[in-house]
């Protein structure tokens, strides 16, 4: 299965990638534990590609690409951002960290999934999770 998805830069709509983990987890027979995870990654990845990539420019875009096989389901996110250096970002346990409102979204991803890859300098991330 692949399903491909585009949408503008704008908050209200994670309500879309929230509604499609729902339909996915459906489909798939994904357990609770493995859609909590599922939708803290995708809602933290939809929400970083949104903030921090596309700045909240409501005339950029958010692309997402999901594809599923019996073993795994992948999201393959890209803003039109200008990237990040995803290899130097702030530990959110670090004592200095700890009380900041912000900066774990990439923390939970990385935990959370099976697998993380940053790809085109920041600007795309792939996050993928075992079905079994």
């Amino acid at each position: 299965m692949r399903k491909e998805i585009t949408f503008f830069s704008e908050r209200a709509n994670l309500n879309i990638v929230e509604q499609l983990v729902d339909e996915l987890s459906e489909q798939l027979c994904i357990t609770s534990e493995l859609y909590g995870n599922i939708l803290v990654c995708v809602v933290e990845a939809t929400r970083n590609a949104i903030i921090h990539g596309n700045r909240l420019d409501p005339h950029k875009r958010v692309y997402l690409i999901v594809e599923a096989t019996d073993q795994a389901i992948s999201f393959h996110f890209r803003d039109e951002g200008a990237g990040f250096d995803f290899n130097n970002i702030p530990d959110p346990t670090a004592p200095e960290n700890l009380e900041k409102p912000f900066g774990r979204g990439i923390f939970l991803i990385r935990h959370l999934s099976d697998n993380t890859e940053f790809l085109k300098s920041g600007t795309e991330i792939r996050v993928t999770f075992l079905l079994n």
